[in-house]
C-alpha cells in the first residue's frame, strides 16, 4: 500500500531542524552580529559554569583545598603570582577563577528558578483573570497593582528575611538558593501576570474560543490548549529580559548580605567580599566578579532586545 509520503514525487516532510533553519527568526539571528556575537558569549559562560568542576583548578565549596597560606596572591600575570591561580586568590586562599566559574553556575541557577517560577505564577494568575473576571480579576490585580507600588528589591529582601527566619538554623544556609528564588519570584510575577491577562481578554472573545464553550470544553482545557499558546510570545520576550534583572536581584540580595552564604559564595557574594578589600591593594578580588556578572547581564540583555524586535510585528 502507498502512502502520500511514499508516492513519487511527493514532497518530504520538513525535520524540525529544517523547520528551524527556515525561520524568519533564524534568518534574523544569522543576520544579526550582535545577536550572534551575545549568543556565543553567553554559550561560553553557561558551558563555562556547568562545567565547571572540570575547569576550575579547586572547589570552592571545599574548606579542605583552601590553603591560607595562598591567601590573597595576585594574578598570574602581576609579580607574586602563582600557578594555577591565575586570576589570584581572594583572603581564604580561595582560587578566583575557580570562585567565578561556580558563582556564576550559581547565579544562572537562581535566574532560571526564579524567571520559571515567577512565569508560573504570573501566567496562572493572568489566565484566571483574564478569563473568569469579575472578583477574580478584581482581586488578583490590585494585589498585583500592592505588589507594583513596593520596590522589587524591598519584597525581595522581605520575603527572603522572613524565609530565613522560618527555616531551621541548621537549613538556612542549605535552603538560601531555594529562598532567593522564591524572594525573586513573588516581586516579579506581576508584568508577566498583566500580559498574560491583556492577552486572554483579547483571545477569549474570538471565535474559536467560542465555539469551544459552545461544546462544553473544561475552563481549564480551554486555557490550557487555546489561549495560553497565543500568550507566549509577549511572555517569552519579557522572561529573557528578566532573566538578567533576575541574576542583578540576586547579586544585589547577596551584596546585602542576605543572599548566599560566604562558603557557597555566587557572583554577588563574591562582590560583597571583594569590596571590603577593595582598597587594600586587593583589587582583582572585586574586580573580576563584577566584569563576570557585567558580561552575564549585557550578552543576555542584548538577546532580549533582538527576541523583543523580532517577534514584535510592528518592528518588521
Amino acid at each position: 500500500m502507498t502512502t502520500d509520503a511514499t508516492k513519487p514525487g511527493a514532497a518530504a516532510r520538513p525535520t524540525l531542524l529544517q523547520r528551524i533553519r527556515n525561520s524568519d527568526v533564524w534568518w534574523s539571528f544569522t543576520h544579526s552580529k550582535s545577536a550572534m556575537i551575545a549568543a556565543a558569549i553567553l554559550a561560553l559562560l553557561v558551558l563555562a559554569a556547568v562545567f565547571a568542576p572540570l575547569i576550575a583548578p579547586q572547589n570552592p565549596y571545599d574548606a579542605a583545598q583552601l590553603d591560607m597560606w595562598k591567601a590573597e596572591l595576585p594574578p598570574l600575570w602581576e609579580q607574586g603570582g602563582e600557578w594555577p591561580y591565575l586570576l589570584g586568590t581572594d583572603t581564604q586562599g580561595r582560587d578566583m577563577l575557580s570562585a567565578i566559574l561556580y558563582g556564576t553556575r550559581i547565579s544562572i541557577f537562581i535566574g532560571l528558578g526564579s524567571v520559571a517560577l515567577s512565569l508560573l505564577i504570573g501566567m496562572t494568575a493572568g489566565l484566571c483573570a483574564g478569563f473568569f473576571g469579575g472578583f477574580a480579576d478584581n482581586l488578583l490585580m490590585r494585589f498585583g497593582d500592592i505588589t507594583l507600588s513596593i520596590p522589587t528589591i524591598l519584597i525581595a529582601i522581605l520575603v527572603s528575611t522572613v524565609a530565613r527566619q522560618l527555616l531551621p538554623d541548621n537549613l538556612r544556609e542549605i535552603g538560601a538558593a531555594a529562598v532567593l528564588v522564591l524572594a525573586i519570584s513573588l516581586s516579579a510575577w506581576v508584568q508577566y501576570a498583566r500580559t498574560v491577562r491583556a492577552q486572554t481578554i483579547v483571545e477569549r472573545n474570538k471565535e474559536y474560543v467560542q465555539a469551544a464553550r459552545l461544546l462544553k470544553v473544561p475552563p481549564r482545557r480551554i486555557l490550557a490548549y487555546h489561549i495560553l499558546p497565543n500568550t507566549l510570545t509577549p511572555v517569552l520576550v519579557a522572561a529573557t529580559l528578566n532573566f538578567g534583572m533576575a541574576i542583578l536581584t540576586e547579586a544585589t540580595l547577596s551584596f546585602l548580605g542576605i543572599g548566599m552564604p560566604p562558603d557557597q559564595p555566587s557572583l554577588g557574594t563574591l562582590i560583597r567580599i571583594g569590596n571590603q578589600f577593595l582598597f587594600s591593594g586587593s583589587w582583582w578580588i572585586v574586580l573580576f566578579p563584577v566584569i563576570q556578572l557585567c558580561l552575564l547581564v549585557v550578552v543576555v540583555n542584548i538577546l532580549g532586545d533582538w527576541l523583543r524586535d523580532v517577534l514584535n510585528p510592528k518592528l518588521r
